[in-house]
């Protein structure tokens, strides 16, 4: 059976004072005799004799010179491996992992950021980008402990979520398309334009974003797009158009996509989402930082 890291640390307490007395007292706070029988056993298991004794001293073996010059860095190497791996687990439980599949804007990070630091000091927040394939947004592994997305999630009793914003759809057009000069445009207007479309995979979301439940015909599907950087670059290469929130036609504004609103869509969700079953304090405060920031008027 291979030797335990205790049995080592006592072999190495004492080889270094060179005394079991001393060892077991002053350092390693056991009785005399357990440690000798622990040494015993540890040079039964390495078949060599450490140490040489008599009544008045204690003395290294060539093999416990080899061994103590192996062992101090392996002892040094497990300290170290266990200081990384409670440093890892204190920023994991004060960190909380936040997916997002556009980019968040709207000054909520900012709010959300302060509310944060005033009623859970010393908590930070990581940021996670979540293709548009997961419909879950992360959260249906452990990939993320909140999410900020776009209505609709896969309603599977799995997820909560509570809405924070509600925006207009409006198009992305290539800048030399024949509606950019257009104020507004219908969904009748873009009945024959090839759409740029959420993965299969982005489940509830890939239907709302086509607008399939409001039009007369179905969408035609151009490709597919698995970011909304992917998305933009499709509509900008003249692959065709994509649907996008209101408020992400300023986030994305570019040179060569064209957006405008879309008259008599339904209007598309932000909301905050999190693991229905997760009650900690501070996905609460999140959340709740969330609907503050963007659905509270904000203070005189």
């Amino acid at each position: 059976m291979d030797p335990h890291l205790r049995d080592l640390r006592y072999f190495v307490a004492v080889a270094e004072e060179l005394s079991f007395t001393k060892a077991a007292t002053e350092r390693l706070f056991i009785s005399q005799p357990a440690l000798s029988r622990q040494i015993r056993r540890l040079e039964t298991s390495m078949r060599a004799t450490l140490f040489e004794r008599d009544r008045r001293t204690v003395r290294l073996t060539t093999a416990g010179e080899v061994l103590l010059a192996q062992a101090r860095p392996l002892l040094a190497q497990w300290d170290e491996a266990r200081r990384a791996v409670a440093e890892a687990a204190t920023t994991r439980d004060t960190t909380l992992r936040v997916g997002f599949q556009t980019r968040i804007g709207r000054g909520l990070i900012p709010g959300v950021t302060a509310r944060m630091a005033e009623l859970l000091p010393g908590w930070k927040l990581a940021f996670r980008q979540v293709p548009w394939g997961d419909a879950g947004v992360g959260l249906d592994g452990s990939d993320v402990d909140v999410a900020i997305a776009w209505l609709p999630l896969p309603d599977t009793g799995r997820l909560s979520w509570r809405v924070v914003a509600t925006e207009e759809r409006w198009v992305a057009l290539p800048a030399n398309h024949r509606l950019a000069g257009r104020h507004a445009v219908t969904l009748t207007d873009l009945a024959d334009e090839a759409f740029i479309a959420l993965p299969a995979a982005a489940g509830p979301a890939r239907r709302f974003w086509l607008a399939a439940d409001e039009r007369q015909t179905a969408p035609r599907i151009a490709t597919e797009a698995e970011t909304a950087e992917e998305t933009f670059e499709a509509v900008a290469s003249g692959l065709g158009v994509a649907l996008l929130a209101a408020g992400n036609a300023e986030i994305y504004r570019r040179d060569d996509v064209v957006c405008r609103p879309v008259a008599g869509l339904s209007a598309g969700e932000l909301a905050v989402a999190w693991r229905t079953n997760d009650d900690r304090q501070a996905i609460r405060v999140f959340v709740d930082a969330c609907f503050r920031c963007l659905c509270e008027p904000s203070r005189p």
